[in-house]
């Protein structure tokens, strides 16, 4: 009997020191930040306030200025990132493309590369003094632009970025749904006179929704915590005119070390970021 226990047991002890770890490192600290986001932070005692942070929220124009800056990257560099990403993945999968393999790695090369150091460069291609791209710009004789000290600049500027970064990786997943289609239905729709954007159009676009699907959500959650862009290229500027939730969480947290608004910024994420999936989820299943 007690050999019996030992052998069911014997797959938890070896599981054991992960689960520790995992409860230590990801459990404790999910909840012990919703704690947070019920106290009084700030100054020292910490008090038990459970309206005054979730109350705050509601009156502060940076938290909203945060919050429609990140709804504005969402609307525009999302459905443009993805757009791309499907035209790549359908070049990718092309019988008439050559060296397949050098294209796909090129495109997702830049997600192998560092934030700090992708970021870097960018700054410097943008700069307003010595950037590559005013130099072209003067080129045609077309004034220098400050893209990094204008407020509509600079959002084009994290936008630019956050393109060229994800497109690839996108694009890689979409081609990994564009080539689960059976090659039958392309063969049957040219037999039948289908011609190529009548295939993508009425095969290729409705076949892949589920797969746009989960990098419109996958997407949507990204942005939603968005800090690395906007801290290193623009530092949040001008005027907190790139200021995401991620950056102004960031502010609140750590430097004025107001760790229960910061939870509270953290779980208002979390709680924007599922009710987009989900809308996003259910309209998808309604059209289908």
């Amino acid at each position: 009997m007690r050999g019996r226990w030992l052998k069911h047991l014997a797959p938890y002890g070896f599981l054991a020191p992960f689960l520790v770890f995992f409860a230590i490192f990801w459990v404790w600290p999910i909840f012990h930040s919703l704690y947070l986001s019920f106290l009084r932070t700030r100054r020292p005692p910490w008090v038990w306030d459970p309206g005054f942070n979730w109350g705050r929220l509601i009156g502060d124009e940076f938290f909203w200025q945060a919050f429609w800056n990140t709804l504005l990257i969402l609307g525009l560099q999302v459905p443009l990132m993805l757009a791309l990403a499907l035209s790549l993945a359908v070049a990718f999968n092309s019988p008439l493309l050559r060296a397949k393999g050098f294209f796909r790695f090129a495109f997702f090369a830049p997600l192998v590369l560092g934030a700090v150091p992708y970021s870097a460069v960018f700054r410097l291609i943008f700069n307003a003094d010595f950037g590559i791209l005013n130099y072209f710009l003067g080129l045609f004789g077309i004034p220098s632009v400050a893209w990094l000290f204008e407020r509509a600049p600079a959002m084009l500027t994290i936008i630019v970025a956050l393109t060229w970064r994800w497109t690839g990786y996108n694009a890689i997943i979409l081609l990994a749904g564009l080539q689960n289609i059976p090659l039958s239905l392309y063969e049957a729709a040219r037999i039948d006179g289908a011609r190529g954007w009548q295939q993508f159009v009425y095969i290729t676009f409705p076949l892949l929704k589920p797969v746009l699907l989960f990098c419109f959500v996958l997407s949507t959650i990204g942005t939603m915590q968005l800090f690395t862009e906007p801290w290193l290229i623009t530092t949040t500027g001008p005027a907190g005119a790139t200021e995401t939730l991620g950056t102004y969480l960031y502010k609140q947290a750590f430097r004025a070390v107001n760790f229960g608004y910061g939870s509270a910024i953290a779980y208002s994420i979390a709680l924007l970021a599922a009710v987009f999936a989900f809308i996003q989820i259910r309209l998808a299943g309604r059209e289908s």
